[in-house]
This record gives C-alpha cells, sequence and structure tokens, in this order.
C-alpha cells in the first residue's frame, strides 16, 4: 500500500481531532477579526472566537451557503488583500453571476498536497504518465489535476478536452498509463477508438481512469473498467472548496476527505440539524486552512454520509459515500455546473421569446446534449422565417456565453409547452447513468 505522507494519512483518529479543533478555534480567530462579512456573520449569531472551546462547538457557527458567494460577488468573501491572491478560478453562478475563487500560494500548495494524497491512494506515482484531459482555464479540473500530478513526480501530458483522434494517438504512442477526464469522455474515447481500429485495452498501456465532475454510476464503472482493462476512481471537489480534491483508495469505498484540510458535518436539508455518523444527509464543509476564500459550515448542497472509521487500505481520515442527489436543481453538463435559474436569467434578457422554456439532458453517444425549447412570444413567432433562425442563433449564443458550453436550442410556438399548478418541472434528464 503507497502513501503520499504516512504520518498525516495515518495519523490516529483522536489526533486528528485535537488537530481539527486546533485548526478550527484559529480559522474562527482569523475571521472574527479580520473579515468584515464573517465578523458580521458570526456576531448576528451571538458566537465569539472564545465560545469555540471543543469540536463540537461547531454546532454554534452559521451555515454559509452559495447565496453568500452570489451576494458578496465577485470577491468581498476574501479574507486576503488583492496582493495575496496569485490565481482566479471561475465556476458558473445560479443566477447570471458566476463564483470567483482565490487562491493564495498557499492555498495552491494545499491543493496540490491534498491531490498528491488522492492520487497515491490511486496507485499512481513516479514512473506514470498522466493524461490530463479535463479543461484547463477558468475550470479547476485542468490545472488542478495537473498540478496534483506533478506533486507526485508523475509526467503529465496537458491534452485537455476536445481533438479525439489526437488524444488516441498521444495515449498510445506516449505509453500513458493514466488519464484524468469526465467518464462520458472516457467513453466516448473508447468509442473513437474502435472505430480507428485501435484498443484502449490492447494497444495502450492504460491502467487508471481518475474520473468525475459529473455524476456516475457503478454501471458505467463496470462498463469502463471491463472494457477498457483499468481501475476507475471517483474524484470529488468543488470550485469553491479548491477544485478537484479527493478520490477513492485503491478499496474504491468512498472519498478520503483529507482532515487536516477540511472539517465535514452531514446536516439535515430542512433544519440544519447535525446527523449522527453514518446517517445521510446535506454535506456541511468548513475549509480549515484556506487563506483567499475560507468557507465556515459551506453547505454545498450535495447528498451523503460520512463513514469515520478507519478504512482498510489504512487511512483514517474520514470518507464520505459516492454523491447521491443533490438538495437543489442542479445539473452537471459535460463537467460543468448548469442551473435552471441562469437559463431563465439568460432567455429574460432576450427580445422576442417568451415566459415559458423546457431543458432536455440526453446523451448522444458517450457525450451530454442539452437541449433548451423555448416558447417565442406572439409577435416573433409571425415574423419571418430568417428572423426566427437569428432569434435562435441570438439565444444559443448567449446561453454559450454564460453557460460555457454548447446547448441546442428549439423554438416553438406559444402554448406549446406544460404549464405547472405547483413547481414547473423545467428540466427532462434522459441520462443512463
Amino acid at each position: 500500500m503507497k502513501y503520499w505522507d504516512p504520518a498525516i494519512e495515518r495519523i490516529p483518529p483522536e489526533e486528528l481531532k485535537d488537530l481539527q479543533y486546533k485548526l478550527l478555534k484559529t480559522l474562527v480567530y482569523r475571521l472574527y477579526n479580520f473579515s468584515p462579512f464573517y465578523r458580521e456573520k458570526l456576531k448576528k449569531a451571538e458566537v465569539k472566537p472564545d465560545d469555540i472551546q471543543k469540536l463540537g462547538d461547531i454546532t454554534k457557527l452559521p451555515f454559509t451557503d452559495k447565496r453568500d458567494l452570489r451576494d458578496n460577488y465577485p470577491d468581498k468573501m476574501f479574507n486576503v488583500s488583492q496582493t495575496s491572491v496569485v490565481r482566479y478560478h471561475i465556476s458558473s453562478g445560479t443566477s447570471g453571476k458566476p463564483i470567483i475563487v482565490g487562491y493564495t500560494d498557499h492555498d495552491l500548495d494545499q491543493w496540490s498536497e491534498a491531490l498528491a494524497r488522492s492520487l497515491t491512494a490511486c496507485g499512481l506515482g513516479r514512473g506514470d504518465i498522466i493524461q490530463v484531459s479535463y479543461g484547463y482555464g477558468l475550470f479547476t479540473g485542468g490545472l488542478g489535476l495537473h498540478y496534483g500530478a506533478e506533486r507526485i513526480g508523475a509526467s503529465v501530458l496537458p491534452t485537455s478536452t476536445g481533438n479525439t483522434e489526437r488524444q488516441i494517438e498521444l495515449m498510445r504512442d506516449m505509453r500513458v498509463t493514466a488519464i484524468a477526464c469526465t467518464p462520458s469522455y472516457l467513453l466516448h474515447i473508447s468509442e473513437t477508438a474502435k472505430k480507428m481500429g485501435v484498443s484502449i485495452k490492447d494497444d495502450t498501456c492504460l491502467k487508471v481512469g481518475v474520473l468525475g465532475a459529473e455524476p456516475w454510476s457503478d454501471k458505467m464503472r463496470n462498463k469502463l473498467e471491463e472494457g477498457l482493462g483499468i481501475k476507475a476512481y471517483d474524484i470529488y471537489g468543488a470550485s469553491e472548496l479548491s477544485g478537484p480534491l479527493f478520490t477513492e483508495c485503491q478499496e474504491q469505498n468512498g472519498f478520503h476527505v483529507w482532515g487536516d484540510q477540511m472539517l465535514l458535518e452531514i446536516v439535515d436539508p430542512e433544519t440544519g440539524e447535525t446527523l449522527e455518523n453514518g446517517e445521510e444527509g446535506e454535506l456541511a464543509v468548513t475549509t480549515l486552512q484556506k487563506e483567499a476564500l475560507p468557507l465556515l459550515r459551506y453547505r454545498i448542497g450535495d447528498i451523503t454520509r460520512i463513514d469515520h472509521e478507519v478504512c482498510s487500505c489504512g487511512r483514517t481520515h474520514p470518507r464520505i459515500s459516492r454523491i447521491k442527489g443533490r438538495t437543489d436543481d442542479m445539473l452537471i453538463v459535460r463537467g460543468i455546473n448548469v442551473f435552471p435559474s441562469q437559463i431563465e436569467h439568460v432567455l429574460m434578457s432576450v427580445d422576442g421569446v417568451g415566459n415559458h422554456f423546457q431543458i432536455v439532458v440526453d446523451r448522444k453517444g458517450a457525450l451530454d446534449r442539452m437541449l433548451v425549447m423555448v416558447e417565442v412570444g406572439d409577435k416573433a413567432f409571425s415574423d419571418k422565417i430568417q428572423d426566427l433562425i437569428s432569434l435562435k442563433d441570438e439565444v444559443g449564443i448567449k446561453l454559450h456565453t454564460v453557460l460555457n458550453i454548447n446547448v441546442d436550442v428549439e423554438l416553438v410556438e406559444p402554448g406549446t409547452l406544460p404549464r405547472f399548478e405547483r413547481k414547473a418541472k423545467r428540466v427532462i434528464d434522459r441520462r443512463e447513468l
């Protein structure tokens, strides 16, 4: 069994709790004294740093959520000056405003350290060649895995996304041993390889897939492992937390979450009450060491459970089970978070479209496809065909600008889409995971 840092990865559970308490105490002190946003929030909750006398006192602290990030756009929740921020990543927001994530040197170091431990837990290390086929740029996936792979001494092939045939050639020619990408993209790579007359199992050295950024099932895992001859590991993270952070180990029995970086709780989605170990609920995360964008009891919206038992791999940090669902209506399409409210925000800004729309998500081959059907206004529908084509193109361009993915648009007659007496069913997800 390989470890990146055995002293911390196998730390006795009681010592880990003591360390978490010290880090939490320091975090609350820092936020109370140096963050206008958190000082106001803590004062409203009538909590002072001295009130945190044990780890369980975290329940005295207020929650944060995506609304706080949205309302304090772009950087009012940052706890360092702009001169200390060395990188920004930007993810989608719920209402047209993205989430801005800043990083100090320390934050980037901690991110790479988390991924170094995680990639080592997947059996990777020096001598491996890791093809990073997540998107680079504003998206956190590509650069996150890139620096984590370099930290463990692996060779990195930064292919990013697209140009699939070229990716397959490089995978074969460069003797790639691991790939980091979305599971649907790896399935697409497999299908494209077959058309090229290439067998991933027989003609390449691929042995590991580090797959995430979208939900996928054990059924897809089995299909990938059996079809490609690899071990497929799930990876978990979120832009607000840094990006991709935590993977399964070789036991494939939950994500190892590094407790010296993140303090986890499972809370009741309705009441916010902390649930017992093993109960299923909403994940709340406190970032114990982040400097630029620290998060206190951040309700991330994912439904899971925590297992505090020592893993059979020997690692003592808590594990969370694979994500069972969401507390909100967020979709993940080709690794990108998409909220129906974002789409509504765009549509309502376009003259000529009506108030009713529907989103259909499906798979074309191995890749996700999203169709937005929107009713046009009475006047627009009576216009010339060329005007309707122009309107459709305008909607498509604006959606791509906000969502950062290509969207198919279909204009339909007024009154065509269903009406609902209660909550509108905006999304039809036909994907088979």
